[in-house]
């Protein structure tokens, strides 16, 4: 498990490209028959790559208990799964839920001896997980793609049309703080979230994807009088804290997995950015 300590956005200004990198990016989450896990200390934070391939991996071997302090990983948080895989099965305590491409699952405070499996070897599942402190135990529950409150921003004319896919949201299902999503970019459209915006009361994390090889994302971040970039690939990570913004730029049309969690969980509370005095 990698441990990523808050950065000061005094500090920030002065990082080159590889503190950057180091600072906020995470190259390699997904490694076969593997749990890897960067635990930020940006809002306690915890996202995971879970890869399993010729075995099914339990998630609780996988943890540093003295790391959280707890008898198990869900005992005091909440877990949002999305399967960016083959068809899965992930078992809890109990429960089974079976995961198909693009499907989520919401795994409550308390639930136990989680297990993750591929159904078909040679395809087999790539679980991106975020997790977040909880103080209640809500339902688990799978959402499956269709599922998904949809929502229609943007124009070709900006190059910024998309579908924001809302998963982990108040208006699908309740959680305690986390939220998560997909936007999927039309093609012609590299652009997103563009008028700039921060939001202070939550940080961000955005796990990029559908970026096919020798193409890159240009992630934006940093205060907006002092913007900086990360050149981003496929299935890598990027944590937003809550001062940067956090807009990308593709050299395509790609996708990403949105994650939030902080104060609030009203979607559309953004401090946006004026195109005049952004830097």
């Amino acid at each position: 498990m990698f441990i990523n300590y808050n950065s000061n956005p005094v500090d920030a200004k002065s990082y080159d490209t590889q503190r950057l990198r180091d600072e906020f990016l995470s190259e390699e989450l997904f490694i076969a028959d593997s749990v890897n896990m960067v635990y930020s200390h940006i809002d306690r934070v915890v996202a995971v790559g879970i890869c399993p391939t010729s075995k099914p991996l339990k998630l609780d071997e996988f943890v540093d208990k003295k790391a959280f302090g707890t008898d198990y990983f869900l005992q005091r948080r909440e877990l949002g799964i999305v399967n960016l895989g083959g068809k899965a099965e992930v078992r809890c305590k109990g429960s089974t839920y079976q995961i198909a491409h693009l499907d989520a699952l919401y795994l409550g405070k308390d639930e136990q001896e989680i297990e993750f499996e591929s159904l078909d070897i040679d395809n087999p599942a790539i679980f991106y997980c975020l997790s977040a402190p909880a103080h209640h135990q809500y339902p688990s529950r799978i959402i499956i793609q269709d599922d998904a409150k949809k929502v229609e921003l943007g124009s070709l004319e900006n190059a910024n049309a998309r579908v924001i896919n809302q998963y982990l949201h108040p208006d699908v299902l309740p959680t305690c703080q986390l939220c998560m999503g997909i936007t999927h970019l039309q093609p012609g459209s590299v652009w997103n979230t563009m008028p700039a915006h921060t939001h202070e009361r939550r940080m961000e994390a955005y796990l990029y994807f559908n970026i096919k090889p020798a193409q890159v994302v240009f992630h934006f971040m940093g205060e907006p009088s002092e913007t900086r970039h990360i050149i981003v690939r496929d299935k890598q990570l990027v944590l937003s804290p809550s001062w940067s913004i956090h807009s990308g730029c593709g050299t395509q049309n790609y996708s990403f997995i949105w994650g939030m969690l902080g104060e609030n969980q009203t979607f559309d509370d953004m401090d946006f950015v004026d195109m005049n005095s952004i830097r």
